[in-house]
């Protein structure tokens, strides 16, 4: 028993000396899972977490540009998708905006999908309860059909 205990102690300082990165386990993804779900931001858009140059390049070229490329969308039950050229200068932009859109909302789950055999681009914004009432409030250009 006094072994095992100077066994445990021994791997805890190592781990927690960060000397045995491959044999001290980490938390499992369903512990960072539910870590990241308990935070929650408020359903706002935060300006501030751009430089204005960041402000400007989004509110004002990207969403401007990006909302003239769209194709279509669709209803999720938590969000929205959006469908976009697959183009690569498309996919550059969309990247760039989802970055950013990131840092703002952060409340938003945002996905990027190519469909197979040059299929269209989509991005996709869901969330938690209340994510698609905020997209609808604050998108709502975005959501109505061209």
């Amino acid at each position: 028993m006094r072994n095992l205990l100077l066994v445990a102690i021994a791997l805890t300082s190592l781990c927690t000396s960060g000397m045995a990165k491959d044999a001290c386990p980490g938390p499992s993804a369903a512990t960072l899972k539910t870590a990241a779900a308990s935070r929650k931001s408020p359903f706002a858009c935060n300006r501030l977490a751009l430089t204005p140059a960041e402000r400007k390049r989004h509110f004002d070229e990207l969403g401007p540009m990006l909302l003239a490329l769209k194709k279509g969308v669709r209803e999720l039950p938590d969000g929205y998708e959006f469908e976009f050229p697959s183009d690569s200068k498309t996919f550059a932009l969309l990247a760039e905006w989802s970055n950013q859109e990131r840092l703002c909302c952060p409340f938003f789950d945002i996905s990027m999908r190519l469909e197979r055999e040059g299929g269209p681009l989509w991005l996709r914004l869901s969330g938690r309860p209340g994510t698609k009432d905020f997209i609808r409030a604050d998108g709502a250009k975005w959501i109505q059909a061209d």
